[in-house]
């Protein structure tokens, strides 16, 4: 398996990982302008871009995940939930589904809590065995932190049921199960992140403030203090339901 982690704008973290041997690669959370990027990346490594990903629909930036698709002619993937909301076409994605590229194995876990759709993807690597290898986990685990709950309004309910996401499907997974979150140090999207870019599950079960709480406390916690929502959050949801991000500004 190939991996690399990509720091964006806005200091979200892309992904582009897959099987060199089979010539199929993942790209996940691309931020709109960094298409070319994951394009030259796929071309270095020799493979082509088998599905296009993004963990939810954002509303801190705009996606390059449907032009990138568009471009490759790659499916581009969103939680199923999203069929109502998205005006384009888009495979959904459903709780325990799974995606094959070459021995790369990618798992989708419906974590809802940041958002109703969000999604994290476990990763194995069959050369390496049928053990998961990684975990991306979009908005919903941080590395020390968790995501923010109101960006879909009804904090307190989206609270509860990130709570239930973390504690039931990523907290029961292993211990040295790699983590690689949707942003660090400086996105709106949660409070308190690391400037560290990815962690383990033992590692966050320890030191990881929020993730010893009850769900009471939790969502007192985390509802209490919640930071200013993402500058031009309406115009960019609008945008990314849309698919079309807008063109960038000429110097």
């Amino acid at each position: 398996m190939f991996f690399r982690q990509h720091a964006a704008a806005n200091a979200t973290l892309s992904y582009f990982f897959g099987c060199a041997g089979h010539q199929k690669a993942v790209a996940v959370d691309v931020v709109a302008g960094d298409e070319d990027w994951f394009i030259a990346e796929a071309d270095k490594a020799g493979v082509g871009i088998a599905f296009v990903i993004d963990t939810h629909v954002h509303a801190d930036h705009y996606s390059g995940g449907p032009e990138l698709a568009r471009r490759l002619g790659a499916p581009y993937c969103l939680h199923e939930s999203n069929k109502d909301r998205v005006s384009f076409a888009f495979d959904p994605l459903g709780d325990g589904q799974r995606l094959e590229a070459g021995n790369v194995l990618i798992d989708v876990l419906h974590t809802p809590g940041h958002t109703p759709d969000s999604i994290c993807l476990l990763v194995r690597d069959l050369r390496r065995g049928d053990e998961p290898w990684f975990l991306i986990t979009g908005d919903t685990l941080f590395v020390g932190a968790v995501g923010r709950p109101d960006l879909a309004g009804r904090e307190r309910e989206m609270a509860a049921q990130l709570h239930d996401s973390l504690q039931h499907k990523l907290m029961t997974l292993p211990a040295d199960l790699e983590i690689y979150p949707g942003h660090q140090a400086g996105s709106a999207c949660g409070a308190g992140l690391s400037g560290k870019p990815a962690s383990t599950i033992g590692f966050e079960k320890r030191f990881n403030p929020m993730l010893s709480m009850s769900r009471d406390a939790f969502v007192s916690a985390l509802t209490a203090e919640i930071p200013p929502q993402p500058a031009d959050m309406a115009s960019i949801v609008a945008a990314n339901l849309r698919g079309v991000a807008p063109e960038p500004a000429r110097a």
